[in-house]
């Protein structure tokens, strides 16, 4: 016991003496130190005195899938700022080999009273049920829900006929590949490719279905020029390599990793970026101006997307409804060296893949 005020009052920068009135739910302490006490006890993993225990903390999960990719700790720290310039205090939780899943980490948040959570990336049925049931205020971040794959008692409240779900805050896939589309169509590619993560990624199959319009509208054949892979520079690298073998020589990739996988990809076949094959990535994550060729990317606008989740999580913390809608952020195309004039049809090298089959 002793250790624990000692812990925390140094935390807080109080005495042991303050922090014990709090525990004990003695009087003579402020609302904001009583408020910074008990969020210490709650970030140092001690447990809250069991009169204390329905009081929420002004904790915040923030749950995303990796770290791996640079579009995720951009975002975290982006959320992170705007909820500490506000009072609270944001809690990381990230999937690793062997730790915690998604669904494991929710249940640990709610568990420990928090104020709200903003989800970034997938959300899993059990998941949305999970957040939805318990009544926690809760704002998705890039995680958009596939409403129809959702069981109708989560998507309609049956007393009131009202949609239910989260605010949600995205980036709007269908402008980004018009943009990137529009961009290499303008150089004159004819054949382009569309290299996104997992088909059951929303994200992914909005970026897929945009660009199956795009084709449709302008006449072009679209068979064989979509690729799906796990968002890591590895599935770039093989989903390109089949994409560049059916000849695409533009390619609109779902995030910069991806991107730099099919740059990989392009050399490892004999080609040549950008006079052989236009790549695009999506993020415009750090150091992609300093990649080789520098990347053509579409830059997500993680701070002005940020401070939306944060608020709209706010507003519901302070005792607003929430409203299930869509805020969409339109990206901006980021023109660099990975992109240029198609080649002539008789000019394109031969790719030696093809070459050492013959």
């Amino acid at each position: 016991m002793t250790r624990r005020l000692a812990e925390v009052a140094k935390k807080v920068g109080v005495s042991e003496a303050t922090v014990s009135r709090v525990l004990n739910g003695r009087p003579g302490v402020s609302d904001v130190t009583r408020q910074a006490v008990l969020t210490a006890v709650d970030v140092l993993g001690y447990e809250r005195p069991t009169q204390l225990r329905g009081v929420r903390a002004r904790l915040v999960g923030l749950v995303v899938p990796e770290l791996q990719n640079p579009i995720f700790p951009a975002l975290a720290e982006g959320v992170g700022g705007a909820l500490v310039q506000l009072g609270f205090t944001p809690v990381l939780c990230t999937r690793t080999a062997g730790g915690l899943t998604e669904a494991e980490y929710v249940t640990m948040l709610l568990d420990q009273q928090v104020s709200g959570v903003v989800f970034c990336g997938g959300l899993t049925v059990d998941e949305y049920g999970q957040l939805l049931g318990r009544g926690v205020p809760v704002v998705l971040l890039n995680a958009a829900v596939d409403f129809a794959a959702l069981p109708p008692a989560l998507v309609t409240d049956p007393l009131h006929g009202a949609k239910l779900g989260f605010p949600q805050v995205s980036t709007d896939d269908q402008a980004a590949v018009e943009q990137a589309f529009g961009h290499v169509w303008a150089l004159g590619h004819r054949r382009i490719g569309l290299l996104v993560g997992p088909a059951e990624h929303m994200p992914s199959r909005r970026k897929a279905q945009a660009f199956a319009r795009l084709c449709a509208r302008t006449g072009t054949d679209d068979r064989g020029r979509v690729g799906h892979a796990l968002f890591s520079f590895e599935g770039g690298q093989a989903a390109a390599g089949e994409l560049l073998a059916a000849g695409a020589t533009a390619l609109i990739c779902g995030s910069d990793i991806l991107a730099l996988g099919a740059v990989r990809a392009a050399r490892r076949r004999g080609l040549d970026v950008p006079q052989d094959v236009s790549i695009i990535g999506y993020d415009d994550s750090a150091f992609m101006n300093y990649t080789d060729p520098p990347l053509t990317t579409l830059r997500q606008p993680i701070d002005a997307m940020a401070r939306a989740a944060v608020q709209l999580l706010v507003n519901q913390i302070d005792g607003g409804a929430p409203t299930p809608k869509e805020l969409l952020h339109e990206p901006e195309l980021v023109v660099r060296g990975s992109t240029a004039p198609a080649p002539p049809a008789s000019g394109r090298p031969l790719d030696r893949a093809l070459v050492a089959r013959v």
